[in-house]
This record gives C-alpha cells, sequence and structure tokens, in this order.
C-alpha cells in the first residue's frame, strides 16, 4: 500500500513512516501542503494521510484542490483539532476519515487499510442503475440522463450504498456503520451534511426528486414514478 503522509512535525513524520514501513506499507513524506498537493496530483496513492495544520497550504485546502481536480484517493486528516466542528469541516472538504491526535497506531493503521481495502473492494464490483441514475465502479463515475455528476469518495460511497438498497429506508445506524464503519453514534450531523450535499448533486438539476428523507426512520433513494 503507497501512502501519501503530509506531515510538518518531523519527530511525528518519522515515526509514521518508520511504523508504517515495518507494517509492510510504503509511506512517502513531505512536510508542506504544497508538496503534498504536488504528489496528490502527480502520482498515484492508496490512501492520503494529512495534518491540518501546515506550511504554505494546510491540510483542507489540499484536500479542496485535490478534489476539484478529480482525485478520489480516500483520505484521512490526522489533527490535534478535535471539536465536532472541526471533524465536520474536514469531512465537508472531502476527508473519508478523521482521527484526532493523539492516538493508537493500531487504531491509525486499521483506519488506513480499511480504506484502502474498501476502495479496492469497490472497484471490483459492477455497474448500479437506479432510474435513469448509472453508478460505475470501474471508472468511478456517475451520470444521471446523461450529464456527468462528480462526487466526492464519501459521497460517491454514500450513493452506492444507497443505490444497493434502492426502493427501501436506510436507516442512520446503517449508513454510519456501512459507509463510515463507526459501530457508535458520534453525536455529530455528518449523515445530514452529506446527504445534504448528494441531494444537491443528483436531484437539484432535475425535475424529479430521488433521495428522499423519510422522517423518523432514515433515507431512501427510488426511481421517479413513470406519469
Amino acid at each position: 500500500m503507497k501512502l501519501l503522509i503530509v506531515e510538518d512535525d518531523e519527530d511525528a513524520a518519522k515515526f509514521l513512516v518508520k511504523a508504517f514501513g515495518e507494517a509492510g506499507h510504503n509511506p512517502i513524506h513531505v512536510g508542506d501542503g504544497e508538496s503534498g498537493l504536488h504528489l496528490a496530483l502527480t502520482e498515484q496513492f492508496d490512501v492520503f494521510i494529512l495534518d491540518r495544520m501546515l506550511p504554505k497550504l494546510d491540510g483542507l485546502s489540499l484536500l479542496k484542490q485535490a478534489r476539484a481536480k478529480a482525485v478520489n484517493t480516500p483520505a484521512l486528516i490526522l489533527s490535534a483539532l478535535g471539536a465536532v466542528d472541526d471533524r465536520v469541516e474536514g469531512l465537508r472538504s472531502g476527508g473519508d476519515d478523521y482521527l484526532t491526535k493523539p492516538y493508537a497506531f493500531s487504531e491509525l493503521l486499521a483506519r488506513v487499510e480499511v480504506l484502502a481495502k474498501r476502495t479496492n473492494n469497490e472497484e471490483n464490483e459492477a455497474i448500479l442503475t437506479v432510474g435513469s441514475l448509472e453508478l460505475n465502479r470501474l471508472s468511478r463515475e456517475v451520470v444521471r440522463n446523461g450529464e456527468k455528476i462528480l462526487l466526492q469518495p464519501r459521497e460517491f460511497r454514500l450513493l452506492a450504498y444507497l443505490m444497493q438498497n434502492a426502493g427501501t429506508v436506510v436507516t442512520r445506524t446503517m449508513l454510519l456503520e456501512k459507509v463510515w464503519d463507526y459501530h457508535f453514534d458520534p453525536q455529530t450531523n455528518v449523515i445530514d451534511v452529506h446527504i445534504s450535499r448528494l441531494r444537491g448533486k443528483i436531484d437539484k438539476d432535475f425535475d424529479e426528486p430521488m433521495l428522499m428523507t423519510i422522517r423518523g426512520a432514515g433515507y431512501k433513494l427510488q426511481a421517479p414514478e413513470v406519469r
């Protein structure tokens, strides 16, 4: 597994490079956001591990610019900023996971390996279609009525899960477990944020909505009724 580690604390970076190397992975380290963005745009990685507070370009700005260039590599944000608003901001910026410092390396390793494994597994699955909405796991493209829709990695995974369960109600607990790999409620509005962003992309410019909120139950994706 090839990892991009963007961390300006030299001691922390040395520890991560050594630990991931001993775990059998290939960590590449840079110490500032501009260098990290350059590598993110020019090389292939399995996972990004990004500090938030970086010289030249902060971690969230790095991630936003990478996502704007359609770089969908899973990203884990590693930061001392652990308040709810900080975590939500990190996810809104395109992060797939967020781990606060201090942390146990065993947990960081597990989270990174889950992100990489999940992405590899997804690429082996078939095309999903619900009405005029199509999701291609191989090309990682989403199209509705022939119009391409650009999604961030977490939005892509969320939509894929909703499409796999099209026509049925998906609860918040199911989304936390299957999309975020949480087996507890983190007490944040992360699901609401991502559902709102996803709805804005797949429904906003189309006549018939597909993503429904079922009050008190969860969410449901379904094809518009034929009139």
